[in-house]
């Protein structure tokens, strides 16, 4: 149903997922998170199922990040017991890295915030070549997760992560493909074919190797995991920015749109 905030469409070995919330730039609320959470947790166990291609709804947005305004509604008990561990942001994002087969971002739009990690969460990236992306916390006086951090150095190393998050910048498409953000830019016309037609050939390939190879690789990234007193103090610092009044005028800077006087405090 197109009223669905997760739109699952079947063909072939490919499942395209459309984030569809197009009202609010298809901005990830926490039922959003959970519905894409259910839905790749039902699709791996379908082993039909072998490429996985997310996108947004429109032409404008392939998401315009997390949305801190929405409640979560109708949580069922037993995805109450998974976020009371792993918050919905988190645990639709680890999902999506630990989807047996490869999923691809098709970034239909600009990507902001938590849809840029969205985006940086999928195997491979394919852009419309007039898309925008940006990570914002510096701007709203946020840090950001570890998780977050380690899926942006291990894509395109720990330098280019250093000047995304410092400076907050706005990037556009060629200095994406330039940092590696994106690894295809195609023109708007050509982007779905483009993507369905990779996704397809992506999926016509052994189904086990497909799975063995990203299990591997997922192993092998996992090398430098955080221990448990750097991961606490890491919640620390991320709890005092998000009590701060930095915090506070970051997000009244932004909703009315002037630049922020922040305090350090």
């Amino acid at each position: 149903m197109e009223n669905e905030i997760l739109l699952v469409h079947r063909k072939g070995h490919v499942c395209t997922l459309v984030l569809n919330r197009p009202e609010k730039r298809n901005a990830l609320s926490p039922d959003l998170l959970i519905k894409l959470y259910q839905t790749l947790q039902e699709l791996s166990k379908d082993d039909t199922m072998r490429a996985v291609v997310i996108r947004g709804a429109g032409d404008k947005a392939f998401s315009s990040g997390y949305d801190i305004t929405a409640i979560p509604t109708n949580i069922a008990p037993d995805d109450k017991k998974l976020i009371k561990d792993q918050n919905p942001f988190e645990l639709a994002l680890d999902r999506i890295v630990n989807y047996p087969y490869p999923v691809i971002a098709m970034l239909n739009g600009y990507a902001f915030g938590g849809g840029c990690d969205l985006a940086v969460s999928c195997d491979i990236r394919v852009g419309a070549d007039d898309i925008r992306m940006a990570m914002v916390p510096v701007k709203l006086g946020m840090a950001y997760a570890p998780s977050g951090l380690q899926r942006f150095i291990r894509t395109i190393g720990l330098s280019r992560t250093k000047e995304i998050f410092f400076t907050g910048r706005l990037y556009d498409a060629p200095r994406l493909k330039e940092m590696g953000l994106v690894d295809y830019l195609i023109p708007r016309a050509e982007l779905e074919s483009f993507t369905l037609d990779l996704a397809e050939e992506i999926a016509g390939n052994a189904p086990l190797s497909l799975k063995g190879i990203k299990r591997i690789l997922n192993l092998v990234v996992r090398s430098e995991e955080m221990n448990e007193e750097d991961q606490q103090e890491a919640d620390e610092i991320i709890t005092h920015a998000l009590r701060s009044e930095d915090l506070k005028e970051g997000q009244m800077a932004f909703l009315e749109k002037r630049k922020p006087d922040f305090k350090g405090r």
